[in-house]
This record gives structure tokens, C-alpha cells and sequence, in this order.
């Protein structure tokens, strides 16, 4: 892949659809958008359907996360909505994530589209080694290969991971596996709630498939023109 307009995902975290659709038709150079649960349940799960109406792809990033069936059923209904990929959390465990692959795959073969694709949720990016341990479980760089692998033995597509754990990854998993990475953050702004971060150009370089900027975007004075440098500076890092 290598248009950087077809790797960049911008979020739209945002409360209301007019609000999100308003920086949609500005940013022209972006093909990708990113639905979270915020946007999804304000607009009544209609954002998904409205970006595909003014031609855009869409990451739905709703982290899918119960007993097997339920992950099953609701990744149907993704597929269902369009979306061009989704995920569910990888610490659902091997059964939920088969099951999900196996059910991505059904649909959409049944509605004769193009398969999404499925990506697990390894260790989120704003998460630390001290907040693993608060919680009990093991080190950033263990979990993230861990999950990652029985993503990949489950028949997922990829992972949703921190730019610092590519190389990881792409170690344990090789150069097919799909990384797409939020906690991208130019030099030029704020890191936020972020904790395991990249510029654009660093994600690239380091092997990422997609990369998700959100903020840095979204709340820039101009939204269009921070995308065009977030997108030149991709366009350095593979030349």
C-alpha cells in the first residue's frame, strides 16, 4: 500500500453527525474515517451509513468485547453497516475472536461484498506498564505479542496497536499481518491521554499498515491543512 491517502484514519470523535460531517467534506485528500462509540450512538448508528454515502471507507471502532455469540452477532451486523474494517477486543480470548473471524467471513460471503477487515484490540494506547499492573496483568510488550498471535492463529486480519510494539509484531507475525495504530501524534501536537506514541513519519517508517490521528486533526485551527501535513509527512517516510 502505498498511497499515504489510503493509510491515514481520521477520528471522528465527535458528538453530534453535523459536527463530524462538516469536517468530512473539508478533509477532500482523506478517504478513511474512524466511527467510535461517541459518534456511533449519537447519530444512532446511522454515521457509518452517511460516510459511505459521501464516499468514504470506515474504521467502526466499537472494540467488540462479550461471551462469543453476542461478539458473533454483532460482527455481522458490521459487516452488514458497511464498515471496511472493525475490531473486537483481543482479551476476549480465543473462542470469542474465532468465532468473530468466523462470523465476518459468513456475512460477508452471504451479501456477496468484500470481506472487512477484522482486527483485534492488543494493549490500548493509553495504557501503560503501571496501569497493566493495576489491573493485574502482564507487560505492555508480552501482552501485545500475546494477543497478537492468537489473533492471528483465530483467523483475524491484524491488530489495533501501539507504533512502539510494530517491530514486535511484525517479528511474530510477519509482514502480511495488518497494524493499524492510533496514538499517532505529530511533533507539532499535544500528546493528550496518549502514553505509547509515534509521529506519522516514525509509524511508517516502522511498518504500520494504517495510522489513526484524531485530535491533532480534528481540533486544529484548520483541520484540512493538518491533515495535509500529517499526510506529507507519510508521503516522506516512503519515499
Amino acid at each position: 500500500m502505498d498511497n499515504a491517502a489510503q493509510r491515514l484514519i481520521v477520528a471522528l470523535d465527535y458528538p453530534h453527525w453535523d459536527e463530524a460531517e462538516a469536517v468530512v467534506k473539508d478533509l477532500r485528500e482523506v478517504l478513511f474515517f474512524k466511527v467510535g462509540l461517541e459518534l456511533y450512538l449519537s447519530s444512532g448508528g446511522r454515521a457509518v451509513e452517511k460516510l459511505r454515502e459521501l464516499g468514504k471507507e470506515v474504521f467502526l471502532d466499537l472494540k467488540f468485547h462479550d461471551i462469543p455469540n453476542t461478539v458473533a452477532q454483532a460482527c455481522r451486523q458490521a459487516v452488514k453497516h458497511g464498515a471496511a474494517l472493525f475490531n473486537v477486543h483481543g482479551s476476549g480470548g480465543r473462542m470469542m475472536m474465532k468465532g468473530a473471524a468466523e462470523a465476518t467471513k459468513e456475512q460477508a460471503q452471504a451479501l456477496g461484498v468484500r470481506k472487512p477487515l477484522l482486527l483485534a484490540v492488543t494493549v490500548l494506547t493509553s495504557m501503560n506498564e503501571k496501569d497493566l499492573e493495576e489491573i493485574g496483568m502482564y507487560g505492555v510488550q508480552e501482552g501485545v505479542v500475546r494477543l497478537a498471535k492468537l489473533a492471528q492463529e483465530t483467523g483475524l486480519d491484524g491488530v489495533v496497536a501501539s507504533p512502539r510494539e510494530i517491530g514486535l509484531i511484525r517479528a511474530s507475525c510477519g509482514a502480511d499481518f495488518k497494524i493499524v495504530c492510533p496514538g499517532v501524534r505529530p511533533s507539532w501536537a499535544a500528546t493528550g491521554d496518549q502514553k505509547r506514541v509515534m509521529t506519522p513519519k516514525e509509524a511508517v517508517l516502522a511498518g504500520a499498515d494504517y495510522l489513526v490521528v484524531g485530535r491533532p486533526i480534528t481540533k486544529a485551527k484548520s483541520p484540512r491543512e493538518a491533515a495535509l501535513k500529517v499526510l506529507e509527512e507519510m508521503k516522506e517516510a516512503q519515499q
